[in-house]
């Protein structure tokens, strides 16, 4: 059996008129996250970490900001069609570990929600969504962004 691990990171400023969406989940707040998709940057950076894992070009050459038929689509559709390059070179999801940095709104009544949505896309339970703040420091800690990592396992 072959195994490959996979790293993917993400950053998106806040903006005042946008939906915050994290892990396709919304979430009220009076500010969102800025991007030409809806800006969802945990299931961005788990795109990332798929698309490396199993070889592929990044998530910005698979759904390109500079294509208009990508314009506030929805994250989770980037998810499904990452998880569809992977299983056609018959890859398959061990385990997904997430860190969310945001130091407002708490995501923790939400993170549930979100591993629902992605479990059912990527096939496995095996999801680890965790969130912290930067205690004040930097653009996050000023409240001006928002920042995602993600580990992935496959094998084959």
């Amino acid at each position: 059996m072959e195994y490959r691990t996979g790293f993917g990171y993400d950053i998106h400023k806040l903006k005042k008129g946008r939906k915050l969406i994290l892990g396709g989940v919304e979430i009220k707040h009076p500010v969102g996250l800025d991007g030409h998709s809806d800006a969802d940057v945990l299931l961005h950076a788990i795109c990332d970490a798929l698309l490396g894992a199993a070889g592929f070009k990044d998530i910005g050459n698979q759904f390109p900001n500079t294509d208009k038929k990508y314009k506030d689509i929805s994250s989770l559709i980037l998810l499904k069609n990452s998880f569809k390059l992977l299983t056609s070179k018959k890859w398959k999801v061990v385990n997904l570990d997430c860190m969310v940095i945001l130091e407002e709104p708490k995501i923790y009544k939400y993170t549930e929600q979100m591993k629902k949505n992605i479990s059912e896309i990527l096939k496995t339970k095996n999801i680890s969504i965790k969130a912290t703040t930067s205690e004040g420091l930097g653009f996050v800690g000023e409240k001006k962004g928002c920042v995602a990592y993600a580990t992935v396992m496959l094998k084959k």
